[in-house]
């Protein structure tokens, strides 16, 4: 069994600094997003905000990872590399990002639509989205982490689309992946107990097809194997008795 990281009131702090940092990033992100910008430039602006603001991008140079954002487009699910590629109208692309403050990582991701985007398109984003909600409004002290995978899965089956169960949220600290592995598909009831001060990730990661995936060439653009549209969009949450802070 696995453990839950402590953290002292000195480190909440610093977790704090870095979630507003990346919170304010994913949001002026949002309004950089328009067709004919690259995914490379979108990565450029990401790591000039962090660090102008006193965060260390925490992708980069993670398992070799070359950028400060992931830069997931349409059929992708996770982990694209920024580069050349120019955004369209009508694509959706997915901004997932990191800050490290003294040692200590936060984690979240948004889906933002780029000029018009079909239906289909728009339905995927908007049920990912309230899948997230869902999730945070089930977090507290002594919930369990099939508690959060339960509403996911259920929410997201039920508005006919699939969650992408082999990728997963996550614990968070002093490392960017720890205990528990949060599912975005499971039985609620089920699973490790959330205690008081626990930090942790959670992102529904959800396909308009069958939430099958593939990993690309490159070793780390995931996307789904039908080329079905994906969705993400994932928060930071500390837990607390009551319920959870959105930290990013």
């Amino acid at each position: 069994m696995g453990h839950f990281q402590v953290f002292t009131d000195a480190e909440l702090a610093s977790i704090r600094r870095g979630g507003k940092i990346l919170a304010a990033c994913l949001q002026m992100l949002r309004g950089e997003v328009h067709e004919g910008i690259t995914t490379g430039e979108l990565d450029r602006i990401a790591e000039k905000f962090i660090l102008d603001e006193g965060g260390i991008p925490a992708f980069k140079g993670y398992h070799t990872f070359p950028a400060t954002l992931c830069t997931s487009v349409n059929e992708e699910c996770v982990h694209g590399i920024p580069g050349k590629r120019v955004l369209a109208d009508g694509d959706i692309v997915a901004l997932d990002c990191g800050v490290i403050m003294d040692g200590l990582y936060t984690d979240a991701c948004i889906s933002v639509a780029v000029g018009a985007v079909s239906p289909d398109a728009a339905k995927l984003l908007k049920v990912t989205e309230e899948a997230l909600e869902r999730a945070v409004s089930v977090v507290h002290a002594g919930a369990k982490v099939g508690d959060i995978s339960g509403t996911i899965q259920e929410y997201v089956q039920s508005h006919g689309c699939s969650c992408v169960d082999a990728l997963t949220g996550h614990g968070l600290g002093t490392t960017l992946h720890q205990f528990p592995d949060i599912p975005n598909v499971g039985r609620k009831g089920t699973g490790p107990v959330l205690p008081v001060g626990a930090l942790i990730a959670v992102e529904p990661i959800v396909a308009l097809g069958k939430g099958r995936i593939h990993q690309e060439d490159d070793g780390w653009t995931i996307r789904t194997s039908d080329r079905s549209l994906a969705a993400h969009f994932e928060h930071t949450l500390l837990v607390t008795e009551g319920g959870c802070e959105v930290i990013a």
